[in-house]
């Protein structure tokens, strides 16, 4: 039997993908086998010895020590492109939030409650105020082509748009792709700032893309760009987009993810993280979540990890012994020598090494010096 930990309410259709005959599920699981997460923070958790997975409900890990968790050999797993749609559907609608100003005129007719049948006049009288350009012919910087920026390009090139794509991860044939679509690929972000009236951010978080949107990289972007962040808010530096807010050159910011400084800016239209706030999204995340997480503690099979490498072994086996480690190739040659005989797997990622050796017995590795975790699975 295996226990599962949840951190968040983790959609039904999720925890359906585990067999109740192999899994106990709940939020007060003891020394649980595998962690399933959506939003709550695992920074400050001491883990249990017997905690092997975490699988977190959504693409990004931030709210996740990844990296001691490889430490400690527990596979981090995410759910890339699984709340794609949800998120691409919100920054399509952005666009025009960004461009009408419809959020600051809904809230202002709010105010004409009351004035019976001045409201007409009213209307006609304040509207003015809240105009702007249409998006049909404007050009869409997309940064980072994954599952969702391709989403978004794609529909934006349908509404009319001319669409501008980067992403130094974007293999030769993909890039191909896209330009067969219309949709062309720069080779790096100045390509973007020179050419986009409207800037949107797919790409994680972290050390090389903190801070993409500041006082240096705005200044090369078009006067009144207008900029949608529904990745995460620290890929702006806020105190450099509020100046540029102030001094015009940015027009509009539409973000998911708004600070305290953010929210009191006429010019940044804040909404509260709903990139994947529907249930078709959180229901395909979980159950994206729950078969990774069982794939990997029934069968060793590890796909969509952020820490570990993908496995390409066999679901079939009878005695499926694995081991981590940080990658050495002197461990790796004595792991090999156990079973010379059996079916050997090695693989890297992030210098953590992920070995499988598929026999008709049980192996240990206790005399091997840097082995981070070791476990077997029998079918």
């Amino acid at each position: 039997m295996y226990n599962i930990l949840t951190l968040n309410k983790i959609s039904k259709v999720g925890l359906d993908k585990l067999d109740k005959s192999k899994y106990t599920c709940g939020d007060d699981i003891k020394n649980p086998d595998a962690i399933l997460v959506r939003s709550a923070s695992m920074h400050e958790m001491t883990f249990a010895p017997e905690t092997i997975a975490v699988g977190r409900a959504g693409a990004g890990v931030n709210n996740i020590p990844v990296d001691r968790c490889a430490d400690e050999g527990i596979c981090v797993f995410n759910t890339p492109g699984a709340n794609a749609n949800a998120v691409k559907e919100l920054v399509i609608a952005s666009l025009f939030l960004a461009s009408r100003k419809i959020a600051d005129a809904i809230d202002w007719c709010k105010t004409l409650k009351g004035q019976g049948e001045g409201v007409g006049k009213a209307v006609e009288k304040g509207k003015s105020a809240f105009a702007g350009p249409e998006i049909l012919g404007k050009t869409l910087g997309v940064i980072g082509m994954g599952a969702i920026g391709a989403m978004v390009a794609d529909s934006a090139k349908l509404l009319g748009m001319n669409v501008v794509g980067y992403d130094p991860f974007l293999n030769s044939a993909a890039a191909s792709d896209f330009e067969a679509k219309g949709i062309k690929i720069v080779e790096d972000l100045d390509g973007i700032y020179a050419q986009a009236d409207y800037i949107t951010l797919h790409v994680p978080l972290n050390d090389s893309t903190r801070g993409t949107v500041n006082a240096a990289s705005i200044a090369k972007m078009k006067d009144g760009v207008r900029i949608l962040n529904f990745a995460r808010g620290e890929l702006c530096d806020s105190d450099d987009l509020i100046s540029a807010l102030d001094s015009g050159k940015v027009s509009a910011y539409v973000t998911d993810f708004p600070t305290d400084a953010q929210l009191s800016h006429p010019g940044v239209t804040a909404i509260p993280h709903l990139g994947a706030s529907t249930p078709e999204s959180e229901e395909n995340c979980a159950a994206m979540a729950a078969q990774e997480v069982a794939d990997y503690l029934e069968k060793g099979i590890i796909k969509n990890s952020v820490n570990m490498p993908n496995t390409a072994v066999s679901g079939s086996f009878n005695v499926r012994n694995i081991f981590i480690y940080k990658d050495s190739e002197s461990v790796t040659q004595q792991l090999k020598a156990l079973c010379p005989c059996g079916v050997f797997f090695t693989a890297v990622k992030k210098g953590t090494a992920y070995t499988v050796i598929d026999c008709d017995k049980e192996i240990s590795a206790d005399g091997i010096e840097g082995i981070i975790r070791q476990r077997t699975i029998k079918s």
